[in-house]
């Protein structure tokens, strides 16, 4: 069996984005038994200079269905959309990806195989054939978001562990 582009991206960020509902989820528990404002465990970082812990899961949707709709404008830009106070948001925004990306046709992600596309900062344009760019760029970003966000969560005393950041593995049947 050859291993297609889409077999190589689209169940991955399903399988991480999952796990990123299961993180929030846990994540709010924690907030309403520490008694803590969900906004403040939002803004935690890593370190002074890394994006709160918002921006992390807001890019894995960013990096994973922001990545896809890229490749079909031909574009990836940054979003640089205001940051939820709050998990609500958060968790719809990641189920809205996980909706849309279960709707992706396999085929057309097969058809982004050596289409010309570009990510585009400001007046930056870096050229890419959309499968590197997938997988070169998108990938390794979403997983960067996802890991701090896990790291963050771990940092700040949240009871989670390595089966919480994997989420639900793609097993064989029987």
């Amino acid at each position: 069996m050859s291993l297609s582009l889409y077999t190589a991206v689209i169940p991955s960020y399903l399988q991480m984005l999952g796990a990123m509902q299961g993180l929030i989820a846990k994540a709010e528990r924690w907030c309403e038994e520490k008694q803590l404002a969900p906004a403040e465990l939002l803004e935690r970082r890593l370190a002074p200079d890394m994006q709160p812990l918002s921006y992390q899961f807001k890019s894995t949707v960013v990096h994973s269905l922001g990545a896809i709709e890229g490749v079909q404008r031909g574009s990836f830009l940054p979003d640089f959309s205001e940051l939820p106070a709050s998990f609500g948001p958060l968790r719809d925004r990641i189920g809205a990806a996980i909706d849309a990306l279960n709707a992706i046709d396999p085929k057309t992600v097969e058809g982004f195989v050596g289409r010309d596309m570009a990510f585009v900062f400001g007046e930056h344009r870096i050229a890419f054939e959309a499968h590197e760019f997938l997988l070169s760029f998108a990938q390794p970003n979403f997983y960067f978001h996802c890991t701090t966000a896990y790291d963050i969560l771990r940092v700040e005393g949240l009871d989670i562990g390595k089966r919480d950041f994997m989420g639900r593995q793609r097993r064989k049947p029987g």
